[in-house]
């Protein structure tokens, strides 16, 4: 073999070796804590892109401490991260308000939505032999709540609004007890915040007689919060939907995302709802109608995918 055709098949092979790696979108997903759902779905999405693009996209999960925190890291990330939080947290960012009151940072004006994810629902789950059919009915009962997390607070202000304070016993317990503290009759139910069907809910209702509570819509509107229905039949014994509340959660890129990229990502997370969905329940809840959750700009790749499936828009999204 001469010294030219040597040359030749090793830039031949340099090239195309070039033209590989930069096919491959790398991804980095900021997610929740390991032992989250939120986790387990930053892994689900990261398997169905790589099978879905036969490996063109590698979506990297990594451990989050919060949604604040998944923010804040817009500040010192590239183009490469993704990471989920409720849309009124990016609002928030980008006054400038609350958590972010002067950590304002022009970063922030950049993050932009890609799709939605299941939301953290509201879940007031009751024995059958308390007796509790409704929130006036947690008058005098024990309740755990938790503590630290969403649906603690979430709960705890809820009995506020429903006149309730005062007129609850509050358990003093880590809401990973609270099944089998229920079992033990030990308390009367709890409440947790999760994706549904929430794995604590299930749980309880296939280990014993369960009622989740539904709100009314007064109730829900007192809440100030987005409505939710769970469909009849996620849980054992539920026969009928449950009407309760929710904070929506986003997967979110920011402006230093090319538009190809965000276009694939988003058209490849829809594709493979239903896949995912025939893995984990909680995927058979998101719909396009989903999207108006969605309350500031949406990235201009994946908008692209959403004007060509038809999907319901505002202005608000187009920035």
């Amino acid at each position: 073999m001469t010294n030219f055709l040597k040359a030749l098949i090793a830039a031949t092979s340099l090239a195309l070796m070039s033209t590989s790696a930069i096919a491959q979108e790398r991804i980095t997903y900021k997610s929740a804590k390991t032992a989250s759902s939120y986790y387990q779905m930053g892994v689900q999405i990261s398997e169905a892109m790589r099978s879905a693009t036969d490996g063109d996209v590698i979506v990297t999960v990594e451990e989050s401490q919060g949604s604040v925190q998944n923010v804040m890291e817009v500040r010192a990330r590239g183009g490469d991260y993704v990471f989920t939080t409720p849309p009124a947290l990016v609002g928030l960012a980008q006054r400038g308000a609350a958590m972010f009151e002067g950590k304002g940072d022009p970063a922030f004006d950049e993050i932009r939505a890609l799709f939605p994810i299941p939301s953290l629902t509201m879940h007031f789950v009751v024995s059958k032999d308390s007796g509790i059919e409704q929130m006036a009915d947690l008058a005098g009962k024990t309740i755990l709540l938790g503590s630290g997390s969403f649906g603690a607070t979430e709960g705890e202000k809820y009995i506020g609004l429903f006149g309730l304070e005062g007129a609850v016993n509050i358990a003093d317990s880590e809401l990973s007890n609270a099944v089998a503290a229920m079992k033990n009759g030990q308390i009367d139910g709890f409440v947790t915040a999760g994706s549904y069907p929430a794995p604590n809910v299930i749980e309880a209702a296939a280990s014993m007689d369960v009622r989740v509570l539904s709100l009314s819509d007064d109730q829900v509107a007192q809440t100030k919060r987005t409505p939710l229905t769970i469909p009849a039949g996620t849980y054992a014994g539920q026969d009928t939907p449950i009407t309760t509340t929710s904070l929506p959660v986003v997967a979110y890129a920011t402006t230093k995302m090319s538009d190809d990229t965000a276009y694939l990502l988003t058209k490849t997370f829809w594709e493979q709802r239903d896949e995912m969905g025939s893995a984990a329940a909680w995927w058979k809840g998101i719909s396009p109608e989903m999207i108006e959750n969605i309350t500031t700009a949406i990235h201009p790749g994946a908008l692209r995918y959403y004007e060509e499936t038809g999907a319901p828009l505002t202005d608000a999204h187009r920035g």
